[in-house]
């Protein structure tokens, strides 16, 4: 079992357009091979920091998110929007690793 905790801080003039492309993302996520959870949500603390969570059966199905045509789309999409990099936890085992 994997874990994911991705988060994005936005610019908060971009914020609504982040959250709109967001939910195609999450849409076509969620259809994927080995896709347990793959939700969004905006922070409670932060109204302009956006955080995934996602849960995947192995590495191997979250590699294949990571290469699939609507992820390709998102990331160039969403580039824009962001006020710094995405920063991704993966946690599998009790062993955390960051990318």
């Amino acid at each position: 079992m994997i874990y994911v905790v991705a988060i994005t801080q936005l610019k908060p003039e971009n914020k609504d357009a982040y959250v709109t492309g967001a939910r195609d993302c999450i849409a076509a996520t969620r259809k994927e091979a080995g896709c347990i959870f793959y939700d969004g949500h905006i922070s409670v603390s932060d109204p302009n920091q956006f955080v995934f969570v996602e849960r995947w059966e192995s590495r191997e199905a979250l590699n294949a998110h990571g290469r699939s045509d609507h992820m390709k789309v998102w990331r160039k999409l969403s580039a824009d929007f962001k006020a710094s990099p995405t920063v991704i936890e993966i946690i599998s085992d009790g062993k955390v690793e960051t990318l």
